[in-house]
């Protein structure tokens, strides 16, 4: 994780919602993200360090209120073992900067059977052109 800066630099370039998300591992209410409906081609990008992280041809609706991906692009995501609220998850982070994502969880629907439930405001959405 290359990009450090003080947690002061941080709070003012992301905000106070985006700076909870990815640098104090909060998480946003389940459908409130924009980017939860977003379905048009393009690549998803860290809010925090720009790295493209997934691209929209992995995205699915899995129904569970936050955006929904089969696979990251290749090296792009760090695996944490996350113990928190009594329950134990794989935490998801971006390799850039560090940042929260979300988490990974082993049953998604397609042959990857993976399902990565990203927060909306830990990313960006660059849209390709028609």
């Amino acid at each position: 994780m290359a990009i450090k800066k003080t947690d002061e630099q941080w709070l003012n370039e992301l905000g106070p919602e985006r700076y909870r998300i990815l640098r104090q591992k909060g998480t946003e209410r389940p459908f409130s993200g924009s980017l939860n409906s977003e379905y048009a081609p393009g690549s998803y990008q860290c809010a925090g360090c720009g790295v493209a992280l997934f691209d929209s041809s992995a995205k699915f609706d899995s129904g569970c209120g936050w955006p929904s991906f089969d696979q990251s692009l290749p090296e792009r995501v760090a695996y944490v073992r996350d113990t928190s609220h009594g329950m134990i998850r794989t935490e998801i982070l971006c390799q850039g900067c560090g940042g929260h994502l979300g988490h990974v969880f082993p049953d998604g629907p397609t042959e990857t059977g993976q399902r990565y439930c990203v927060n909306s405001l830990s990313l960006t959405f660059d849209k390709k052109p028609a």
